[in-house]
């Protein structure tokens, strides 16, 4: 096979960050990308769900250094390597000066990296590593797949179309952005505690320490936090509590000493903030009404979770694809969609209308979870299997 010819010469492990090859796998597979938990949380339980089923297999990721995933990934068991690579900002700015720098020397790396670990197989989920370790497999002729999350396809991930072998993606009609015969509908992969909430209402109630004869609301602005959100709590706060409300609210690391500081001084004793909640599963099935950003592994979350859900697209993402991924679910009746820019204003009257109205809010827990896809880890699986053969 093409991709694993021998290397000719020795390879110093220590100074390039690489462990040895575990010569006793079976298969070899390199999965890359990051930068947000709508990227790492796919990976994982891709990660996960190959290793059920193929215990003697190796999986080494590659992410972007001092991203999130550098973290999470050796927290859930698996080897990382970090590439120098960023992204371009927007606006004109001074970063933008070591980005053809950053990009040649991750170029450089990924290439190593593929050179030294052998996979037979790539994954690519998006995020600004993936770019650099898949053209390096693709110009190896490793077989590649692209996972795309959101319904509005990535810059990254249109790029690699061309050489990829499969692209799974998680909304229909994708086509428009990728060669048709390649796609395959799986949809997103999440974590496995997600898929059966059943009878942890009450441990969810106990663990956060919520007041189980009160309307629970539970506020997601992603790990990193959303400004908008944050904004909108601290202007309905108090008027939530008055009205019998409770808040499960994560505010992310960006926002949590403001937030905390601000709630303090408002003395209220249902208002309950986490910079960051790892028992997501515990949240989840605490909640009455949701109110959360539309990235896609949030939609794919909460198409999975089927509870009432306020959809607050960010608008600051490329070609606004959190408004499209939470368009998906409203024109199947599935979602509520708040403008960022109205949200500040109307947080508390969409809130009021789901908890007063147990029919709106009991039709759209019953749609959205029409479109779960419980599924999509075993899915991507599968078709890797397949690329195998």
């Amino acid at each position: 096979m093409p991709w694993a010819k021998p290397v000719k010469k020795e390879i110093n492990y220590e100074q390039h960050n690489l462990n040895p090859i575990k010569t006793g796998a079976t298969y070899r597979i390199l999965i890359s990308g990051g930068g947000t938990g709508g990227h790492i949380y796919p990976a994982l339980a891709i990660a996960n769900a190959w290793m059920e089923k193929h215990p003697d297999s190796e999986i080494l990721f590659v992410g972007a250094q001092g991203k999130m995933e550098m973290q999470k990934v050796p927290e859930a068991g698996y080897s990382i390597k970090g590439l120098p690579v960023a992204g371009l900002q927007r606006k004109l700015t001074l970063a933008n000066l070591s980005f053809p720098i950053k990009l040649w020397r991750s170029l450089r790396m990924a290439s190593r990296i593929v050179k030294e670990f052998k996979p037979h197989l790539v994954v690519g989920v998006g995020g600004y590593a993936s770019g650099p370790v898949l053209y390096a497999a693709q110009n190896k002729g490793i077989p590649t797949l692209l996972q795309e999350q959101n319904s509005y396809a990535g810059l990254t991930n249109k790029l690699l179309a061309k050489k990829a072998a499969k692209i799974c993606v998680a909304y229909p009609e994708m086509e428009r952005f990728f060669p048709k015969e390649k796609l395959k509908l799986t949809g997103n992969p999440v974590r496995k505690d997600l898929l059966d909430l059943a009878g942890k209402r009450e441990q969810g109630i106990q663990v956060f320490e919520l007041d189980p004869t009160r309307k629970t609301i539970l506020v997601l602005g992603g790990s990193l936090g959303a400004r908008t959100l944050n904004l909108a709590m601290l202007k309905h706060m108090e008027d939530l509590e008055k009205e019998g409300y409770q808040v499960l609210w994560q505010s992310g690391k960006f926002y949590f000493k403001d937030m905390e500081v601000a709630l303090e001084k408002a003395e209220l004793t249902h208002i309950h903030l986490r910079e960051f909640i790892r028992e997501m599963d515990l949240a989840y099935a605490a909640a009455d009404v949701i109110v959360s950003r539309a990235g896609a592994l949030s939609v794919s979350e909460l198409c999975l979770v089927g509870k009432p859900v306020i959809f607050i697209p960010s608008p600051n993402v490329a070609e606004d694809h959190q408004t499209k991924n939470a368009n998906a679910c409203v024109k199947q009746g599935a979602a509520v969609l708040l403008a960022d820019a109205e949200a500040v204003a109307n947080f508390k009257e969409y809130i009021d209308e789901l908890l007063q109205q147990e029919d709106k809010a009991q039709a759209l827990a019953t749609a959205i979870k029409k479109l779960a896809m419980p599924e999509a880890a075993n899915g991507l699986v599968h078709e890797l299997e397949l690329l195998l053969k």
